[in-house]
């Protein structure tokens, strides 16, 4: 299978490390990692098997313009409109979406010919130097329709991820998945973000009320949009992604760490927002929203 991976940073370039032992992969990366990556291929470390391997997927900088049977979408939520803009300029059977946050999906599929599916992935994963990437804990990559229900798309997609290695479930329930993986984030992002902590911490006092506020909110926020969450389901599924990456680093953080902007908009900002639609109170993401918000502002990079 021909693939192409738009936005391959950490998640991205572990994930088409990944399909890259099966797969024919080009990455669409920043200068200096794509060159890496020509020059001497790509470099997997950490937890996955035959670690650590060097895979050589194809690298540019450039993603117009590009064919392929797949289309898998890794760039921050704040970049899905102008990652579709160059998206559509190619030619693909599917897109399939492994993001952060809400709304990516709706964004392609207004902008793309081809079909979009919805997708998760729990992986650890950190971009160590332009060509390395180290996986920090083996998760399971998750995808569907969007909206739904069996996709022969997705069932030929989940395949293809598994024969190259990748954990992965070709689910039907994409929508609360989705509002599962955002309670999580939820949970997890902003507190680690803000006290510059590991996963980890928000199973711990004092940290771990916020955190479970944070996602309460968002699973009643889900229920209101019919969407059947309990609070227990996502609580549990915060506390598993937590213990089973306690010494990583969150996305969010990373960003911090960086100082560059976050997702906070898609994730605690997208519970926000719903709510206020809905007319249900969410003080705890409203709190952490806000204050991630005023971090990017004084950091100017809002």
């Amino acid at each position: 299978m021909e693939i192409v991976v738009f936005g391959a940073g950490s998640l991205g370039s572990l994930v088409g490390g990944l399909l890259a032992r099966e797969h024919d992969v080009t990455l669409v990366a920043r200068e200096a990692h794509a060159r890496a990556v020509s020059g001497s291929g790509l470099r997997l470390e950490g937890a996955v098997a035959d670690a650590p391997e060097r895979v050589f997927p194809a690298a540019t900088t450039d993603g117009t313009g590009l064919e392929a049977d797949l289309a898998v979408v890794t760039v921050k939520s704040f970049d899905t409109a102008a990652a579709a803009e160059r998206l559509a300029t190619g030619t693909f059977d599917g897109v399939l979406s492994l993001q952060n946050g809400m709304g990516n999906e709706a964004t392609l599929a207004a902008r793309l010919e081809a079909p979009v599916l919805a997708g998760t992935a729990t992986y650890g994963a950190v971009l160590r130097e332009p060509g390395v990437v180290d996986c920090t804990g083996v998760g399971e990559v998750v995808l569907g329709a969007r909206a739904g229900g069996p996709s022969a798309l997705a069932a030929r997609l989940g395949e293809a991820f598994a024969a190259a290695g990748l954990e992965t479930t070709v689910a039907e329930d994409m929508p609360r998945r989705l509002w599962e993986k955002l309670a999580v984030n939820a949970g997890i992002n902003p507190i680690t973000a803000l006290t510059a902590t590991e996963n980890g911490a928000v199973l711990e006092d004092p940290a771990d009320g916020l955190s479970r506020a944070a996602v309460r909110e968002t699973a009643r926020v889900a229920r209101a949009c019919a969407v059947p969450l309990s609070n227990r389901e996502a609580q549990s599924a915060m506390e598993a992604v937590a213990e089973a990456t306690a010494t990583n680093t969150s996305s969010m953080r990373q960003d911090v760490l960086a100082d560059r902007r976050t997702e906070i908009d898609a994730i605690n900002g997208h519970v926000v927002d719903r709510a206020a639609e809905l007319g249900i109170e969410v003080p705890t993401n409203r709190t952490l929203t806000t204050l991630v918000r005023a971090w990017e502002r004084g950091h100017d990079v809002r």
